[in-house]
């Protein structure tokens, strides 16, 4: 199996690494087409593979081509991307708010991969939320599948519009674990911990709350409640946030990531 891979930002070099480095793809069947400089070439082309600054007629050799490149960057690519594509090939989109049929309408092709990748793919714990054309068969899914989760784990949804909403929850999701994180160590240095300490104490929380979630069936509220002794600190807590409405302002927030998703495909031309 050869693949080319369009642009080698984040997320194209994590899928070059993860192929890899999963041994799943030999690095001589990997094509590297990028316009980056060379010193980002040095730090994200871990495995040295070849690069090429121009697209040329062996793209059209390969099973998979992966475009990696920023949404506004599509239109510029896009006219001579399409001179080397085919029917036969599937072509996998990383790019935010670009729909499976203006892909198909723009590159002549039907085997089309729409996914939506975070930003913990890069150290191997991504989730990436994918759909795909009609005109793929159930054994190129369970192929593309396979090459995704080298990179953490997948979720395939038969209905595009999940996508948007996979890029609130999942995509932007680091973001609002950080962001809780950041609540919590201001708290601690409020306290009189040093900053030191007090990411410390917050990120070995998180790290070890995650771990007991993982490592048992129960469900989030099933460990709130465990942790959340009658009359207790954590009682107090919890009450205050409930009494804020935080959960559902939480909510509210994941809401609008989804809102401006959709606006942003409806925006890109």
């Amino acid at each position: 199996m050869r693949i080319a891979i369009i642009g080698m930002g984040n997320m194209g070099s994590t899928f070059a690494n993860g192929f890899i480095n999963s041994r799943f793809i030999n690095p001589s069947d990997v094509l590297i087409y990028t316009r980056s400089q060379k010193t980002l070439e040095d730090n994200r082309n871990i495995h040295g593979l070849s690069y090429r600054y121009q697209m040329d007629g062996d793209i059209g050799t390969c099973d998979i081509v992966i475009v990696a490149v920023k949404p506004q960057d599509f239109a510029i690519l896009v006219a001579d991307l399409k001179r080397y594509v085919n029917k036969e090939q599937i072509i996998v989109s990383v790019m935010a708010g670009i729909s499976i049929s203006r892909l198909q309408q723009d590159l002549g092709v039907d085997k089309v991969v729409r996914s939506m990748p975070n930003l913990p793919t890069q150290i191997g714990r991504g989730m990436t939320v994918f759909t795909a054309s009609e005109e793929l068969d159930r054994k190129e899914l369970f192929i593309i599948q396979n090459l995704i989760n080298t990179t953490g784990k997948s979720v395939y949804v038969s209905e595009e519009n999940k996508i948007d909403a996979a890029t609130a929850v999942s995509g932007s999701g680091p973001a609002y674990v950080f962001y809780f994180m950041e609540a919590m160590i201001q708290a601690a240095i409020s306290y009189g911990f040093e900053p030191s300490q007090a990411e410390l104490l917050v990120k070995q929380t998180i790290s070890g709350a995650l771990g007991l979630y993982e490592a048992n069936s129960l469900s989030t509220q099933d460990w709130i409640a465990k942790v959340s002794s009658k009359g207790g600190t954590t009682e107090q807590a919890i009450k205050y946030f409930n009494e804020e409405e935080v959960l559902q302002k939480l909510v509210e927030g994941i809401n609008k990531a989804k809102a401006q998703s959709e606006l942003l495909g409806r925006q890109i031309k």
